[in-house]
């Protein structure tokens, strides 16, 4: 499993993954994020599933950029190569995977602004080589262990949102991943994209930086139960009372007694 997170904001895009790759007994750390720029032009990509699917996928994908006298000037274009590329080891390797009992199941997450778009995109690439753009409504994308952090960015998250406050999220959402996946964990890699700019920076957090981000989220999340408004609950416990007065001892006594 792994955890890739894409954010695009009003002012740019974030984007987080994790770097444990699980092969096997082993595991061991790897980047999962990779960056293109050239002149006008801003793309990173992140992806889950079968590394060695990806790592393919990534080499043909490298060497169409190479090959290009001009650089895409709409990122979907790009988005369709790299379609064109994952289809190509598809039916290279699908079917020979199949046979030793894995899946081909790359999804890829690509974001980035070329010279003729309007502002920054996001896409959610799929296997199959389809694809969709993550629009303002639902400003988020997750692939890989989807489940853990999603509530934490349904409740916090909007696209106007600056990119500061989609880090702390994203990161927030990275942490409860973490937390509960055994194969998700730090490092993570972090790539921000600031709009216009054509410039993506980046930048890696070990677990050490982060330590005290988490505890203090941990315990601010019990001590935000503790003041949750009780009348609720306390219609439901009150009736604890009432049950406890209507038990005898006899009630308490192993049948036979």
């Amino acid at each position: 499993m792994t955890f890739c997170l894409g954010m695009r904001q009003r002012d740019g895009l974030v984007g987080i993954a994790d770097t444990r790759i699980i092969s096997g007994h082993e595991t061991i750390t790897a980047k999962k994020i990779s960056i293109f720029q050239q002149g006008n032009n801003a793309m990173f990509l992140m992806t889950s599933g079968l590394r060695s699917a990806r790592d393919k996928a990534l080499v043909y994908f490298e060497e169409v950029l190479a090959e290009r006298e001009e650089p895409f000037d709409r990122l979907y274009k790009a988005v369709n190569s790299l379609a064109e590329q994952i289809r190509k080891v598809a039916r290279e390797d699908k079917k020979h995977l199949a046979e030793a009992g894995l899946s081909f199941n790359i999804h890829s997450l690509v974001g980035g602004q070329m010279s003729a778009d309007q502002e920054p995109k996001l896409f959610l690439l799929y296997p199959p080589g389809n694809w969709v753009e993550i629009g303002r409504g639902t400003p988020y994308q997750i692939v890989g262990a989807s489940g853990y952090g999603k509530p934490v960015l349904d409740r916090t998250l909007h696209h106007e949102d600056p990119l500061n406050f989609a880090l702390t999220v994203g990161m927030l959402a990275f942490d409860s991943t973490r937390i509960s996946a055994s194969d998700v964990d730090f490092p993570v890699d972090v790539v921000l994209y600031l709009r216009d700019t054509f410039r993506i920076v980046e930048h890696r957090f070990e677990k050490e930086e982060l330590e005290e981000i988490s505890t203090w989220w941990m315990e601010r999340l019990r001590l935000s139960i503790q003041e949750l408004p009780s009348e609720w609950i306390e219609r439901a416990m009150s009736k604890l009372s009432t049950a406890e007065n209507n038990i005898s001892p006899r009630d308490f006594c192993p049948r036979g007694d």
